[in-house]
């Protein structure tokens, strides 16, 4: 809804035009007999409706329900269900935006903790893509979101009422025939018991928020055997109930649907010998770099036109599919051959990755294209994430004789990462740092002597590549 807003901004009163968040009064009928007035967002109200009288326990399937008619124009909504209401129904006062209401208090289904255990990988994707997907919230503000899924969300929601949001989930999924046993549940609201009796009903194992929960909520996600998740950033959260519904196992936060891919194809002509083979932190150099992207990624393939000379990393190597094209064309092999839907790729001789700046860059996958860090000195397309969305454009360039990444920009949807944002992980910006002479390789060996001199310890290289 667009409306006249009137700005004030240093001492400046100016007008503009600008969205407002609306707010629409639903009267909800229910067997002729009027139950209640819902206060909601205006859209695909057939799920909130069916969400509340699910979750008040009026019905619990599909089939209860005989008749679902809104009336848009009129704010009305007219239900037919199976069965009566009861005769006396006592309303309660919740603690929802604007004061919601309850005619039965849903009661948490008891159980000893969650039914699966989740990893905080997959905590931090469904909160990134809720954060996505709240389209109202950025346009105009005053809304709640929430969704559920396991490693991707099945469904989200937006409402101006943060309770409307589960409702509209339970409806949603209830009308559709989708399970939520087992799910992560996301919201962008605050956790009360309300929201943990709901999920609860509804199988959910975890619930995470961006904000805190009550102390009730609290006690009740204990009983409940809900892992109960706040404060979720970017790469940390609190937790607050059965922390066993979490793995914290090594290797277990990877970044899914994203393949690390390392390029091997330079010809190290400053250097005068094949850099990715020097000594480094305990191994070769690219064992270094291998070993990194195994912390993050469940996948690593090495781009290489000379496989017989990485026999030592145990992954897979494939060729480029254009010879002689440069980066670009190791991209494309690697992409191409990815079994996820994107890739993170790095050069082979860059010692100073930032694990925290790389799962930064790869939380913006399913917002665009391609994910493209900057220093002061502009893009940085070698320490960048490509979505498969990217191939064609690669391929295009590739075609016409084009090596130069850049290329492919104007073809592709770009996620700029800015030098601010990179800054904020890596304030010197050494992630896009690389070797490629003799003297700034032994100026980085130096400094290995001298961080090992002053306590630091590199992992066993073949310890690691065999575990």
């Amino acid at each position: 809804m667009a409306s006249k807003i009137y700005s004030f901004n240093k001492g400046m009163l100016e007008q503009e035009e600008g969205g407002v968040v609306e707010e629409y009064p639903l009267q909800l009928v229910v067997n002729g007999r009027e139950l209640a007035t819902l206060i909601a967002s205006p859209h695909d109200l057939r799920f909130l409706v069916a969400g509340f009288l699910r979750l008040q326990g009026f019905v619990s399937k599909v089939e209860d329900f005989q008749a679902l008619a809104i009336c848009q124009d009129f704010g009305a909504a007219s239900v037919t269900i199976k069965g009566e209401l009861p005769e006396r129904l006592k309303p309660v006062l919740t603690s929802g935006c604007g004061t919601g209401i309850s005619f039965n208090m849903p009661k948490p289904v008891e159980k000893k903790g969650p039914s699966r255990v989740h990893s905080p990988a997959s905590i931090f994707t469904l909160m990134n893509q809720l954060a996505q997907k709240a389209e109202g919230y950025k346009s105009h503000g005053g809304m709640h979101s929430a969704g559920v899924g396991d490693t991707e969300l099945i469904l989200h929601s937006e409402d101006i009422g943060r309770h409307n949001t589960i409702d509209r989930l339970a409806g949603e999924a209830l009308l559709k025939g989708i399970s939520l046993e087992g799910k992560i549940l996301v919201t962008s609201g605050r956790v009360s018991t309300e929201l943990v009796a709901k999920a609860s009903l509804l199988g959910i194992d975890v619930i995470a928020s961006r904000t805190s929960p009550t102390d009730m909520a609290i006690r009740m996600a204990e009983q409940a055997g809900i892992t109960l998740v706040g404060y979720v950033r970017a790469m940390s959260f609190k937790l607050y109930t059965h922390v066993d519904g979490i793995d914290f196992r090594a290797g277990d936060g990877k970044v899914q649907g994203v393949t690390g891919v390392i390029l091997a194809g330079g010809a190290s002509s400053r250097m005068g010998s094949n850099k990715a083979l020097l000594p480094h932190k305990g191994g070769r150099f690219i064992e270094s770099i291998y070993r990194e992207l195994c912390e993050i990624f469940p996948e690593v393939i090495l781009v290489t036109n000379t496989p017989e000379q990485y026999q030592f990393l145990p992954c897979r190597k494939v060729p480029d599919l254009y010879e002689g094209m440069g980066a670009l064309a190791g991209i494309h092999a690697g992409l191409s051959q990815s079994s996820n839907p994107a890739v993170f790729t790095v050069a082979c001789d860059m010692p100073h990755l930032n694990p925290e700046l790389i799962r930064h860059i790869a939380s913006h996958r399913h917002s665009c294209d391609l994910v493209l860090p900057m220093s002061p000195h502009g893009y940085e397309p070698l320490h960048a994430l490509y979505n498969k969305g990217c191939l064609p454009a690669m391929e295009s360039s590739l075609k016409n004789g084009k090596r130069r990444i850049v290329s492919i920009l104007p073809r592709v949807n770009v996620r700029e990462i800015s030098p601010s944002e990179v800054a904020g992980f890596d304030p010197g910006f050494d992630s896009f740092s690389n070797i490629n002479t003799p003297q700034e390789y032994y100026d980085l060996r130096n400094a290995d002597k001298e961080k090992t001199a002053a306590g630091g310890q590199f992992p066993d290289a073949a310890a690691k590549l065999q575990a």
